[in-house]
């Protein structure tokens, strides 16, 4: 008999149900009558493009420009890596949001807000008296808007000028009693999140005040994690609450939130004793649409692939959780942060460490189950790209090492290691044989060489044994 070894599943509660995972590395499914249907690649790497004296705490592209706030810092940085301090905020931590109007990037730290003219390099802080406490900002149909800290209230700048505003110019959602927690324009409409339903707003053109709440479109789903919003391939992908108590993974269709995560998920966050600090961003690779969620206090990264509905872990070396943090797309290329240093990476699928740092990329199988006889394994066949190595030092000899557990993933076998081909070795194949009987067989495959990854088959070759 031959089996497929790796399938869809995740690991969550039991290891007898499932011990099924993937780490650094996602899923592709490809189309039939290639030589298999699932296969398998690395996450993209990444290297330093420029860096800063604090923390990061947001980043926002427009134009020529990307914008970050480092510390207390407001940065403008060019194509080339060239940072130039451009003004000052008044804290030193928490997320900035940011927004833009074409002429003005706007940002919010809980605290204040202020404004950038890239034409003239003017930063300054909003010091209009009828200027709430802002929480975060959009912007949408000509005005920048932002939710008051601790309330319900949404206001509106003057049409196009995130310097001046009407103590008049707010409105209320209104569907609960419960805070807003971010305001975010979708798709022509405005979101409004509060901390237990989501209620949507359009600009009516009233000349009192905008905009107006959808009738019917309020859900009773609320934000659990106010940076964990990211747009994820036209629509939104959040931490969502409710009054029930857990929090799910959803992205929005419609006015209704749709559940992204699954059991496994859902109980591996659910028992951390921190979520509402989760951070989110988005991504393109490769046509696949990617969510990538951050739990600091917990110290886990979780990767949502779009096209697949799958989920993964991320994790750098040497720690339990990915090291980037915020992100943003500047001049087509895909930029994040580090979450405890002043450092900004370039994303690349062709770069295939983190920064010099190995990156620990595991798949862990399935179980192959023989009913009530033992499955005697003749033979297990992986099929990895070959021919991918490097000219010298690590990788130039790459190695991938498979273990197996005999008792549904509790205990271990020791580490078989192989070559899977130096460089220009296009016919190399891996394959481990005669590794005895179980009912029970799990299989783990990992790989640390900084070379490209790529499991095209990975199969099974057994016989049914004694009883």
């Amino acid at each position: 008999m031959q089996i497929q070894l790796f399938d869809v599943g995740q690991y969550g509660k039991s290891h007898n149900v499932t011990s099924q995972s993937r780490q650094n590395c996602y899923y592709q499914i490809e189309q039939i009558g290639e030589r298999s249907q699932i296969s398998v690649f690395g996450t993209p790497g990444y290297v330093l493009f420029v860096e800063f004296g604090g923390v990061i705490r947001g980043m926002y592209s427009k134009g020529d420009y990307l914008y970050v706030v480092s510390s207390g810092t407001f940065w403008e940085v060019n194509n080339a890596g060239t940072k130039v301090s451009r003004g000052t905020l008044t804290t030193t931590s928490g997320t900035v949001y940011f927004a833009d109007n074409a002429t003005q990037v706007m940002l919010v730290d809980g605290t204040n807000g202020y404004t950038y003219t890239p034409s003239s390099t003017t930063f300054a802080q909003i010091t209009d008296g009828d200027f709430p406490v802002p929480s975060t900002v959009t912007w949408d149909s000509g005005y920048f808007i932002v939710n008051k800290v601790a309330s319900s209230r949404f206001y509106i700048s003057a049409i196009n000028d995130g310097t001046t505003w009407a103590a008049l110019d707010f409105a209320s959602a209104e569907a609960e009693p419960d805070d807003l927690v971010r305001v975010i324009a979708n798709n022509g409409e405005l979101v409004l999140f509060g901390q237990a339903t989501t209620e949507f707003w359009s600009n009516t053109g009233a000349t009192d005040f905008p905009y107006a709440r959808i009738s019917g479109a309020t859900n009773e789903w609320g934000l659990a994690a106010k940076a964990s919003v990211a747009r994820l391939d036209n629509s939104l992908a959040y931490l969502a609450a409710n009054k029930m108590g857990e929090v799910i993974v959803a992205r929005l269709d419609g006015y209704s939130p749709q559940r992204i995560s699954n059991f496994a998920l859902e109980h591996t966050i659910n028992e951390y004793t921190t979520t509402s600090d989760a951070i989110g961003y988005s991504y393109m690779l490769g046509g696949h649409p990617m969510y990538v969620l951050n739990f600091p206090s917990a110290g886990y990264t979780w990767l949502y692939d779009g096209s697949t509905g799958l989920w993964s872990s991320l994790k750098s070396h040497g720690i339990t959780r990915h090291r980037s943090n915020y992100y943003a797309n500047f001049i087509n290329k895909n930029y994040v942060s580090d979450y405890e240093t002043g450092e900004v990476y370039r994303l690349g699928q062709e770069i295939y460490d983190d920064n010099g740092m190995t990156i620990h990329r595991k798949l862990v199988s399935k179980h192959v189950i023989n009913d009530d006889k033992n499955l005697i394994v003749d033979e297990i066949q992986i099929l990895m790209e070959p021919g991918v190595g490097v000219a010298t030092g690590q990788g130039s000899n790459p190695q991938a090492m498979l273990r197996y557990s005999k008792d549904g993933g509790h205990t271990w076998s020791a580490e078989l290691w192989t070559t899977i081909g130096a460089i220009g070795q296009y016919r190399s194949r891996i394959m481990w044989s005669r590794l005895g009987a179980a009912r029970d067989w799990i299989f783990e495959l990992q790989m640390s060489d900084p070379v490209k990854f790529v499991v095209v088959t990975a199969n099974l070759t057994g016989r049914s044994g004694t009883s």
